[in-house]
């Protein structure tokens, strides 16, 4: 079983020292990855009902506001030399795939070849919107983007002529130092993105309770199945939602057929990272070697 670090950086946090002390700690103490989210805006009035909470609310923690992924991972990078690193999730709808493509091609190459990219088609409308996007259509944007990412990374000259977006003859190198390109992890817990992780990912990273996953692993093997892949192609990856994750929380979901589970580490922070990196290291990280 892998154990990785959810551990976006927020608010007042944001600072170098916090940054490598986040990410050297996790190397140095057997954590596999590190995965970072991301929210570019923080929209004070929204209808949009945040998916992980009872009560729809942003946490307090990420109402501080999330530092930039990708950048965050490329001083993680340079910090680090094993630890695999991750977005957890990138909201691919709100970006260029082109720079997307770039950037990501660009930090799997500087980062060793360390780099896995989670995406997401967003769940809040009113960011979504504010950085000019339409929330209609989003699943079948994302879908687009995910070509064109493929595209770019071959290194091979192309061109595309989409519903949302047009490339003209084109060639974009370097290409990521992973072939055939880094790792695509595709989050969400609907039905929709799980049948985008079978079509087009790699891995499927979920958000949720240990009681809700046996169904959605059920419904994953039947659409790859469905496909033609078999349960070995794709990595299940999962952030659990319980309040409290112990050694036995991680042999169920092992027993489950989890390979990763991600532990919430976006309220550790200054005096108590290291006390903290300690305390999960001790009772998840080092018995989870075990089984």
């Amino acid at each position: 079983m892998r154990i990785g670090l959810a551990g976006s950086v927020i608010g007042e946090r944001l600072g170098p020292e916090h940054v490598a002390g986040l990410a050297r700690g996790a190397e140095e103490r057997g954590f596999e990855s590190l995965w970072m989210g991301e929210h570019v805006l923080e929209i004070e009035q929204q209808a949009s009902r945040y998916p992980y909470t009872a009560d729809g609310e942003l946490p307090s923690m990420i109402d501080g506001g999330m530092a930039a992924p990708l950048i965050t991972l490329a001083y993680a990078a340079a910090c680090t030399s094993r630890i695999r690193l991750g977005t957890g999730v990138c909201v691919l709808t709100q970006r260029s795939p082109v720079y997307l493509a770039k950037d990501v091609a660009s930090l799997d190459r500087l980062s060793g070849g360390r780099v896995d990219l989670g995406i997401g088609i967003g769940w809040q409308r009113e960011e979504l919107e504010a950085c000019g996007v339409a929330w209609p259509g989003r699943g079948r944007r994302a879908d687009e983007y995910v070509a064109i990412l493929l595209r770019l990374w071959s290194g091979e000259r192309t061109s595309f002529d989409g519903e949302f977006w047009t490339l003209p003859q084109c060639v974009q190198r370097p290409r990521p130092l992973q072939r055939p390109h880094p790792p695509l992890h595709v989050g969400g817990e609907s039905d929709a993105a799980l049948r985008r992780a079978v079509r087009l990912g790699q891995g499927w990273l979920g958000h949720l309770s240990v009681d809700a996953l046996p169904e959605r692993l059920q419904l994953l093997e039947r659409l790859l199945a469905e496909r033609g892949r078999a349960r070995e192609d794709i990595e299940v990856s999962v952030v659990p939602l319980e309040p409290q994750i112990d050694v036995e929380t991680i042999e169920r979901l092992r027993d489950l057929g989890v390979d990763r589970v991600q532990l919430l580490a976006a309220g550790l922070g200054g005096d108590d990272l290291e006390r903290g990196l300690d305390a999960l290291a001790e009772r998840i990280v080092v018995p989870a070697r075990r089984l």
